[in-house]
């Protein structure tokens, strides 16, 4: 769909750029992290849209909820460029390295126990095969 004045985007459109579901784009839509117009039962996304779905999806990737994600657009929509929104980016950046360096630890620790549990399986299948 476009328009003499700015490009628009249908929620198949997206969906399919994006290879996620129409579901997933409405779902991010109830959780007002978008915002299309409608024109009749039809979706209409602009370009604003677009970037927060890719946003919303590098969140995801990274770790982020969605309402990390939500208030990071929050502290974006109400000050562009200030250094409350920089200073929170770099709290929950902080608070996911954090995160994932303690899930790194514990996925070690499995690995060790789960790598000692093999070691005994293993010897206790020679000692029945013997």
């Amino acid at each position: 769909m476009s328009t003499s004045t700015a490009k628009t985007y249908s929620i198949g459109e997206l969906a399919k750029e994006f290879d996620i579901t129409t579901r997933s784009i409405r779902f991010y839509e109830d959780q007002q992290l978008i915002h299309p117009t409608r024109k009749g039962q039809t979706r209409i996304y602009n370009q604003r849209d677009k970037v927060r779905l890719k946003l919303i999806l590098r969140g995801k990737r990274l770790g982020f909820s969605l309402a990390e994600t939500g208030r990071l657009f929050e502290l974006y929509d109400a000050d562009k460029s200030s250094a409350t929104q920089l200073n929170t980016i770099m709290d929950l950046i902080a608070q996911k390295k954090t995160d994932l360096n303690q899930q790194l630890e514990d996925i070690q620790a499995v690995l060790i126990e789960l790598t000692g549990l093999e070691a005994n399986c293993k010897e206790a299948l020679a000692e029945i095969e013997k």
